[in-house]
């Protein structure tokens, strides 16, 4: 019993029912030129549904009325936009000529229900019906004093069922085409991607700058050395700038959806890694051969991170260990590789949310990495295409 009287406590089931009183304010304005014929109102509307500002006008009624959309929600089922093709226009058409037919008839039952209510009403006293009254009720009988609540039952289902109807109609007529959908489809994929590019970079540069921060203080406090001291926090600082830098710029991009992605470090700038690196106590060999100035922005950005992060794997789980590091860019291909010894402390080759990030950053570029053991060392080897 109470899940049938909660729709007439939502507000949203009244303005349903107002949005089809709406539809037919104007056509009973027809009643003073024709009145036998009220169906030739539909033939003067089907040419308003080709206008295409007309689908502007029902979708800013519709979305607040039928759905209670404020006018700025992100992702509206009810666009308030005009018609862009024919295919608008035709939806528009039969959307407004559906809200006419069902507008009357809810606003015909509207009126005539509590009329028959008051009929009952009054044959149970003996009196006589009201002849406008769509139903005649025969006789005067006390019992149609039992018949009394009926009308208005139907009266509560006429508004609650119509509203149903008359919203799910205009998801359908109103709402998004095919075409739109797939556009909102495609955007929305693009934000999911990027926001799973920014947590990906937020893992990789915060990282790699605590574990720097770490291996630099423990490595100060074991020499005890003062001019090692001094280098150690040299090197904290200048990471700890870089990765503000990132978070400032990461940060910038989630406050301004719409603002471009710039600044980001490529391989041009791994110098700055591959230094931090050798602060922190890794004897770091490196041989970079190749035009790397040459590289996409979307491959040369996406390597320098896989760097970062396999850095940064080195320094917290080998320490301060030799490291080879082998980028060459050669026959349309990024070919990126650091090895250092194995130590007891390694991930597993599918565990470790950076060595996934590495995989995942290589196969999204339609790339390939390896991560694991490989003839007595650690290895990350990445290959990129160029194209």
């Amino acid at each position: 019993m109470v899940r049938l009287l909660r729709p007439f406590t939502r507000a949203v089931t009244y303005t349903r029912w107002l949005h089809l009183f709406i539809a037919v304010v104007w056509p009973c304005m027809w009643w003073f030129i024709d009145n036998t014929r009220m169906y030739l109102a539909a033939v003067p509307l089907a040419f308003a549904g080709l206008v295409p500002a007309m689908r502007t006008v029902e979708g800013l009624q519709a979305g607040p009325l039928l759905l209670g959309q404020r006018h700025d929600t992100q992702n509206p089922e009810i666009v308030a936009a005009p018609s862009v093709t024919w295919g608008d226009r035709g939806r528009t058409v039969l959307w407004l000529e559906f809200r006419l037919v069902l507008g009357f008839a809810v606003s015909f039952l509207t009126i005539h229900l509590p009329m028959l209510t008051v009929d009952l009403v009054h044959t149970a006293r003996g009196g006589a019906p009201d002849p406008a009254t769509f139903v005649h009720v025969p006789g005067s009988h006390w019992w149609h004093a039992l018949l009394v609540p009926l009308p208005v039952i139907a009266l509560g289902a006429v508004v609650v069922v119509s509203g149903k109807i008359v919203t799910v109609v205009a998801r359908h007529l109103l709402g998004l085409s095919p075409t739109q959908r797939l556009a909102a489809m495609e955007e929305r994929t693009e934000q999911l991607l990027e926001r799973t590019r920014i947590a990906r970079e937020l893992h990789d540069s915060i990282g790699h700058a605590l574990t720097v921060a770490v291996v630099q203080a423990g490595a100060a406090r074991a020499a005890d050395d003062p001019a090692f001291t001094e280098r150690a926090l040299d090197a904290i600082e200048e990471t700890g700038r870089a990765a503000l830098a990132d978070l400032e710029r990461v940060l910038g991009i989630l406050r301004e959806s719409e603002r471009p992605v710039s600044s980001r470090p490529t391989l041009t700038d791994a110098d700055r890694l591959l230094e931090s690196a050798r602060a922190s106590g890794a004897k770091v060999d490196a041989d970079l051969a190749g035009p790397l100035e040459t590289v996409p922005g979307p491959v040369s950005r996406e390597g320098y991170r896989i760097l970062q992060e396999s850095l940064t794997n080195v320094l917290r789980h080998a320490g301060s260990v030799p490291v080879r590091v082998r980028i060459r860019v050669a026959d349309d291909t990024l070919a990126l590789e650091v090895r250092n010894p194995l130590s007891a402390d390694i991930p597993g080759p599918g565990r470790g949310s950076g060595l996934r990030g590495i995989r995942e950053r290589a196969a999204l570029l339609g790339g390939r990495a390896h991560t694991g053991p490989h003839e007595g060392d650690w290895q990350v080897h990445v290959e990129l295409p160029l194209s």
